[in-house]
């Protein structure tokens, strides 16, 4: 693997599951043991019902875009290379949203409401990030 040369994720003792499972190449959330609602980013206390009690759980990984926007000028000096690109807030079937980039498609082809689904970067031996592609066709 090449040397990375964007920011990497430092994981927390609370996002840790979630980086872990990234590396797995599964999209783990915490869902609320109490209201069932699934939450991210992951926290303590339910934003729905404030219960403290949460698991862990698989989530799909399809969803669709709630609104994005394009980048066309160089904030970093790692993303030289892909400009312009997307950063989207993806909203999943399961509920929450999640900020990442929409990857794999033309800025210009990217819109609110286009279904995408995860796919997973390994970026280094240690690090797995998450971004959004296009849904397949069925």
């Amino acid at each position: 693997m090449s040397t990375y040369a964007k920011p990497i994720p430092i994981p927390s003792a609370t996002t840790e599951f979630f980086w872990d499972g990234c590396k797995q190449h599964q999209l783990l959330l915490q869902q609320c043991t109490s209201c069932s609602a699934f939450r991210f980013p992951p926290s303590p206390i339910c934003p729905e019902c404030l219960s403290t009690g949460s698991k862990i759980e698989e989530v799909s990984g399809q969803g669709t875009v709630h609104t994005f926007g394009v980048y066309h000028r160089l904030y970093h000096p790692g993303f030289k290379e892909e400009i312009p690109y997307v950063v989207g807030i993806i909203e999943l079937d399961e509920g929450p949203r999640l900020l990442s980039n929409v990857i794999d498609s033309d800025p210009k082809d990217v819109y609110c409401g286009m279904p995408v689904h995860v796919v997973f970067e390994e970026i280094t031996e240690d690090s797995t990030l998450y971004k959004f592609a296009p849904a397949p066709s069925s």
